[in-house]
């Protein structure tokens, strides 16, 4: 099938007009950074349901905001932030813990969770035998929370995210640890993460990518190897309005594990509506 190029007035392949897509997204700066993995699944299914490439590529745009954008800082200072880490963690204990948390607060879905943050994990470790190995799908800036997770240091960590710049920070805090591990841009519905891993967090990340793939949170439920699972949902809109958040994301939570033979435990956040699932 050939497709014409408004502008070219030239006949192209559909793969061109999404590589086309996939260029004209990644040279705005808010999502340069952006996976083109992710950029191709969302513009190919954009393509299909727009008139031009134009629309398709601002619906993809819109939709990476809603998914990813909307979450972070309008300017990211990974390189400063990293040498604050660095000091940090030469000093260790509290200095270490209070820049985490600082950088945290730049992402607002780690934001929402600092003041529970201590609790969050004391609570969800206090269930789980000891974790010989974690992975973090749609992780942001949650990494920077080690420090309150008690985990052994020869725990290997493995952290996954649809941005390239925000991924190989998490990489270098990870170095800075002295944590073994990694940290990688992926798709993780067109590529599920494959390592075996004790716990696996999916923190506030089924709704986000549920809005890329209706079958996204079964599709990660079922295929992560993890013998845990720590699945939570916002309790409130990025504006603070609750709209039956909690009532709807507990249901959607039901639904997705009914008859599946799973044990499952629901752990109550002011801030923060969690699940501890055990495969």
């Amino acid at each position: 099938m050939k497709v014409r190029d408004e502008q070219a007035s030239v006949l192209v392949t559909p793969e061109q007009v999404v590589e086309q897509l996939v260029q004209a997204v990644r040279s705005s700066a808010k999502y340069r950074h952006v996976c083109a993995e992710v950029i191709r699944h969302i513009g190919e299914r954009e393509l299909a349901n727009r008139r031009n490439l134009k629309d398709a590529i601002k619906a993809t745009k819109n939709k990476l905001h809603q998914v990813g954008a909307a979450y972070l800082p309008a300017q990211t200072h990974y390189k400063q932030w990293l040498g604050e880490l660095r000091q940090a963690a030469g000093h260790g204990g509290v200095d270490l813990r209070s820049t985490c948390a600082r950088i945290m607060s730049y992402h607002a879905s780690t934001r929402e969770r600092l003041p529970i943050l201590e609790r969050f994990y004391l609570t969800a470790f206090r269930e789980i035998d000891p974790v010989h190995s974690v992975m973090d799908v749609a992780c942001g800036f949650n990494p920077l929370a080690i420090p309150w997770m008690n985990l052994p240091p020869e725990t290997p960590y493995f952290a996954y995210d649809i941005y390239e710049d925000l991924t190989a920070f998490v990489g270098e805090f990870l170095l800075v640890l002295g944590r073994p591990g990694k940290a990688e841009a992926r798709d993780v519905l067109h590529g599920l993460p494959s390592e075996p891993v004790d716990l696996a967090y999916l923190l506030k990340a089924i709704p986000c990518l549920e809005q890329l793939d209706p079958n996204a949170g079964s599709k990660l439920l079922e295929g992560i190897k993890a013998r845990y699972l720590l699945v939570s949902f916002p309790v409130a809109s990025l504006g603070g309005k609750e709209r039956h958040m909690v009532t709807n994301y507990e249901a959607r939570f039901r639904e997705l594990t009914r008859d599946k033979g799973w044990s499952v435990q629901r752990l109550t956040f002011e801030s923060e509506l969690a699940f501890l699932l055990s495969k």
